[in-house]
């Protein structure tokens, strides 16, 4: 079937990347406009996406909600990947949008799970302060630790919680999960160790790191208290989304002791260009800008998927479609 050509919108691609990428041709058919600043307000993206009919996201970056969508007459598809908590699914539903994202089952995102875990050996062998130091002339700022022997907790087994256990396996760590039951059940039978319950977990961990989606379940489900459970010399690494902390908590964990470090790649408000946030601020925090899945190879692979997204809608043809219902009222 012939492909009908669309105006295509890609928004937030920061660095103008993917116009380098070999799937970049699959759009070759389209008409592309490639946007590489962030604007958050209704009325600038309402006018740069007057036109548009098919629309490209990257992850979470910008929120597509009703105000913005009930000012897009013209659009007729998002094509984005995996989870979709900043679409307004109904929205897009009402006004005849059509949302694929697919979710790439059995394929983590093994860009985020190596980060996750170069984060861990940043933070327990202090090399960015490291760094620093001996950038302004001093030799040795303190004593780190090793990772062997030490207890890696994973919160939540999912693809990229198994990822992170492999690679604490292979430095020869102790890996305990907590998760809900079901991934409990998985990790046993992967021949991991179970904690007997979530304050154990807590209470158990050298370094904890979480891996969970943000839904209305797992919203703030790592509270003040439980931090405090932890070891005084522990490490909490986040590479999963903010929101599965208690807004302030973490902040108020490290200030007093329990945990003793983080490393964080996610933040509350993104982007966080606040110099003065209290993460930002605090010698036992590393923090890099949501780089979990931002490498090429990454890239390659989430945008072929994006890209055939939109040749398979202008063919007539759409996949992995959220809203099937929209379909219908075609």
């Amino acid at each position: 079937m012939s492909l009908a050509t669309m105006k295509i919108t890609i928004l937030d691609d920061w660095f103008d990347t993917l116009r380098t990428l070999d799937c970049f041709r699959k759009l070759d058919d389209h008409e592309v406009t490639v946007w590489n600043d962030h604007v958050d307000e209704v009325d600038a993206l309402a006018q740069r996406l007057a036109d548009t009919e098919g629309l490209i996201l990257i992850r979470e970056r910008t929120a597509i909600r009703a105000p913005l969508i009930e000012r897009l007459p013209k659009l007729r598809l998002i094509s984005q990947r995996s989870v979709y908590p900043h679409i307004d699914i109904d929205s897009c539903t009402r006004h005849g949008i059509v949302v694929s994202s697919d979710q790439h089952p059995g394929t983590p995102s093994y860009a985020a799970a190596e980060l996750t875990f170069g984060l861990i050996l940043a933070a327990m062998r202090q090399i960015p302060q490291q760094m620093a130091a001996l950038r302004a002339g001093r030799w040795q700022i303190g004593v780190g630790h090793t990772l062997r022997d030490k207890t890696l907790g994973i919160y939540g087994y999912g693809r990229i919680g198994r990822a992170v256990a492999g690679y604490g396996q292979a430095f020869g760590m102790r890996v305990l999960v907590w998760a809900r039951e079901a991934s409990r059940q998985r990790a046993a039978a992967d021949g991991l160790t179970v904690a007997a319950s979530k304050a154990e977990f807590f209470e158990s961990c050298d370094v904890l790191s979480l891996h969970m989606r943000l839904v209305d379940a797992t919203r703030a489900i790592v509270t003040a208290a439980e931090l405090a459970r932890m070891k005084p010399g522990a490490l909490l690494v986040n590479t999963s989304r903010a929101g599965l902390i208690e807004r302030g908590a973490l902040v108020a964990a490290l200030r007093a002791g329990r945990p003793a470090m983080a490393a964080v790649d996610v933040y509350d408000e993104e982007p966080l260009t606040d110099r003065d946030d209290p993460l930002l601020t605090m010698n036992n925090v590393i923090c890099t800008p949501h780089i979990g899945y931002v490498t090429r190879d990454e890239y390659e692979l989430q945008f072929a998927d994006i890209f055939d997204q939109v040749i398979a809608y202008a063919s007539g043809s759409p996949i992995n479609v959220v809203n099937p219902e929209v379909m219908s009222a075609k």
